[in-house]
């Protein structure tokens, strides 16, 4: 059994895209696969939240969601305005054990970044990713100041004691500008390893066939994919001519 927390940057980085990227490579491997979100904000009761989107493009019916508020806000911060009791992740760490128990892998997506809080005590997805003892992997941005974002993600990281799993860019896009292009080299640098992906923009709209090619060629082998990070850097690297 494997249990990955999947977190970002911050909100809007692609986490949902790259959750069900990695949910889809392992289940057209024939591994049995769940995926968690803990805290669904912003969605009301009975709309379709991320993990609908992640059953569509994975293909997977074995999604729990263990909380919803209404308000685009933090966790911590829905529950206070809709005045009831806020996720409770320490108990998320049985829920998530037992399903881990008979299943190849449980995928779990948390809310905003790294540190956003679930509850006014303080607890984040950090910290259900250290009593889990799971590997975290890193959805980023590519644009200008993802590398200020993603530094001090990774240094949160490593002062809690968290493996990293990988860093994945959200959302590559097809005609990306310098920033975007020098950004590889340094978010490689700072994670001290090859990226584990760049996911194309737009894969969230693919179907789940054309998904699952974006997904086999967007992620690296140790997540299923083929992604080659030395060549994908190499293909974008900035030059005189393509600036």
């Amino acid at each position: 059994m494997s249990v990955i927390v999947v977190t970002g940057t911050c909100t809007g980085v692609g986490k949902t895209v790259a959750t069900a990227a990695v949910a889809s490579l392992a289940a057209a491997r024939g591994a049995s696969v769940a995926v968690v979100k803990p805290g669904q904000t912003g969605v009301l009761p009975g709309e379709d939240g991320d993990l609908a989107e992640i059953g569509r493009l994975a293909g997977l019916d074995d999604l729990h969601e263990y909380a919803r508020f209404a308000d685009p806000l933090s966790p911590a911060a829905a529950a206070r305005r809709a005045g009831v009791d806020p996720v409770d992740l320490p108990s998320a760490v049985g829920r998530v054990t037992a399903l881990a128990a008979d299943r190849d892998l449980v995928l779990v997506e948390g809310a905003g970044g790294l540190l956003v809080r679930y509850d006014d005590e303080g607890n984040t997805i950090a910290d259900l990713a250290r009593w889990l003892g799971a590997s975290v992997l890193l959805v980023v941005r590519p644009d200008l100041g993802t590398l200020n974002h993603t530094a001090l993600t990774l240094e949160a990281m490593a002062h809690r004691g968290l493996n990293l799993a990988g860093v994945v860019i959200g959302s590559w896009p097809d005609d990306p500008d310098l920033a975007m292009r020098s950004n590889l080299h340094d978010l490689e640098t700072l994670a001290a390893r090859p990226l584990t992906g760049a996911l194309p923009s737009g894969a969230g709209a693919l179907d789940p066939a054309e998904f699952l090619v974006a997904a086999h060629r967007g992620l690296a082998p140790a997540l299923g994919g083929s992604f080659d990070a030395a060549a994908f850097r190499a293909a974008h690297a900035p030059t005189k001519e393509n600036p």
